[in-house]
C-alpha cells in the first residue's frame, strides 16, 4: 500500500525567542513537531541562547541575527538538513546586517523565510522595506527561471486587502496598509505566486496573524493578517492545508502553517 506523506512547514514571528521560550515555545515545538520552522524577530545572538533553544532535540538549527543586539533576526529549525542554507543571500549588505532572510534549498523546493521590514511610524523605512521585498522577489524569480519550486514565508508586515485587517478604514495612512506596500503584495501575486491561505479561504474575514499588545485587542480579535505563505503555482496541486494557529500564544503573532504532499511516495 502506498501512502502519500506530507511536509509541514511553519512560520512564526516570535517577538523575541528568549521571551517566547519563557512562554512555552519549546513545549509547543515538541507538541507540534513541525518538519520545517521559520522564525522571525528572534532578537538574540546565538551565544545568548541556552542549549534548549539553540539545539532542540531532533532539529538542525540556523540563526541569522542582526548586527544590532536585540533587534530583528531570523532562524530556521529543520528536521532534515537542507542541501544548502544561505544566511541573507541578497548580495546587499544593508539587508544582511539586519538579519532578515534565510534561503534553504530542500531540493524539492527553495524556501525563503523572511522578516520583512516595518515601514516605521513616520513611514521613513518604507523605501527600505520595498527594496528588500523586491530583492526577495527577484532572487526567487531567478531560482524559478531555472525550474525550481518556491516557498516564501514570513512576516511580510503588510495586510494586502481590506479583508486582511479588522479596521481598514482607520489604517489607510499607516504603515502595513499603505497603497505602496499593498502594491508589492499585488506584484508578487501578479508574478504568479499564490497567497495560499487566501486562495483556500476566499472572502472569509476575521483570519489574523498579529494583534496589538493593547489590552483586550487579541481577545476581541482586532488583528491584521501580515504573515504569509506565497508559493509558486506548480506547488498548488500539492497543498494539503494552509492554517493560521490563532490560539497559540507566546508572541503578538501566531504561527501559520503550510502542509504539502511530498513529491515522492513511500510504501508501508
Amino acid at each position: 500500500m502506498t501512502k502519500r506523506k506530507t511536509v509541514r512547514i511553519f512560520s512564526w514571528n516570535v517577538n523575541g525567542i528568549r521571551a517566547c521560550g519563557r512562554k512555552g515555545f519549546l513545549d509547543w515545538l515538541a507538541d507540534t513537531e513541525p518538519d520545517i520552522l521559520g522564525l522571525q524577530e528572534t532578537r538574540a545572538l546565538p551565544e545568548q541562547l541556552d542549549a534548549s533553544l539553540l539545539n532542540p532535540n531532533g532539529y538542525h538549527v540556523h540563526f541569522h541575527p542582526a548586527e544590532r543586539k536585540g533587534y530583528s533576526g531570523v532562524a530556521l529549525y529543520s528536521r532534515a538538513e537542507p542541501a544548502s542554507v544561505v544566511l541573507g543571500g541578497l548580495s546587499e549588505p544593508q539587508f544582511d546586517i539586519e538579519g532578515r532572510l534565510i534561503i534553504a534549498d530542500y531540493e524539492d523546493f527553495v524556501l525563503y523565510t523572511g522578516y520583512f521590514p516595518n515601514g516605521g511610524h513616520d513611514l521613513s523605512r518604507i523605501p527600505y522595506k520595498l527594496e528588500f521585498s523586491e530583492a526577495v522577489l527577484q532572487h526567487a524569480e531567478a531560482q524559478r527561471r531555472t525550474g525550481r519550486s518556491i516557498v516564501i514565508c514570513g512576516d511580510v508586515n503588510t495586510a494586502h486587502e481590506e479583508i486582511d485587517l479588522a479596521n481598514p478604514k482607520s489604517n489607510q495612512k499607516n504603515t502595513g496598509f499603505r497603497p505602496e506596500e499593498r502594491a508589492w503584495v499585488s506584484r508578487i501575486l501578479d508574478h504568479g505566486y499564490v497567497d495560499i491561505f487566501r486562495r483556500l479561504n476566499p472572502g472569509e474575514n476575521g483570519h489574523y496573524t498579529w494583534w496589538s499588545n493593547r489590552k483586550g485587542v487579541r481577545e476581541r480579535n482586532v488583528g491584521w493578517r501580515i504573515d504569509y505563505f506565497f508559493i509558486s503555482p506548480d506547488l498548488e496541486e500539492r497543498v494539503v492545508a494552509a492554517r493560521i494557529h490563532a490560539d497559540v500564544m507566546g508572541s503578538d503573532h501566531c504561527p501559520i502553517e503550510l502542509e504539502l504532499a511530498c513529491a515522492s511516495s513511500s510504501s508501508n
